[in-house]
């Protein structure tokens, strides 16, 4: 009888491990799909944000950015929402209007992740001088 419980003990055990397992790869799957949300978002805004300030296209660049402050806030947001976040945005020279909004982050014990879209931003006719 005393065997029959040990065997129930580490039957029991097993199953608790196993849950275990399962609860840290939930949670590991839950926080990346809110760092793919936050990404989107974020790059949403950004692209909102020179839709509105469209006469200013040229500021919103990654080479230019830091010293045009909607788009530095928006740069420090990717750093508090991202792990280790970086935000670039590179506004097409060739092609009126067409920018590129990339997003990278490293969650800890995990890959790096990069979100990236295309978008064209036309001026806003309010805006011109």
């Amino acid at each position: 009888m005393l065997l029959e419980a040990l065997i129930a003990l580490l039957i029991f055990a097993l199953a608790v491990l196993g849950l275990v397992g399962l609860q840290a790869s939930m949670t590991r799957a839950t926080s990346g799909a809110k760092y793919r949300a936050d990404a989107a978002y974020l790059a949403s805004d950004l692209v909102g944000l020179m839709w509105t300030d469209s006469r200013n296209l040229a500021l919103y660049d990654t080479s230019k950015c830091a010293g045009h402050p909607p788009c530095q806030r928006w740069l420090e947001r990717v750093k508090e929402r991202l792990p280790t976040g970086v935000g670039q945005a590179q506004v097409s020279a060739t092609d009126p209007g067409q920018v590129t909004v990339k997003l990278t982050w490293q969650a800890p014990s995990d890959d790096a992740h990069q979100f990236q879209t295309t978008t064209a931003v036309n001026p806003n006719p309010l805006q011109q001088p």
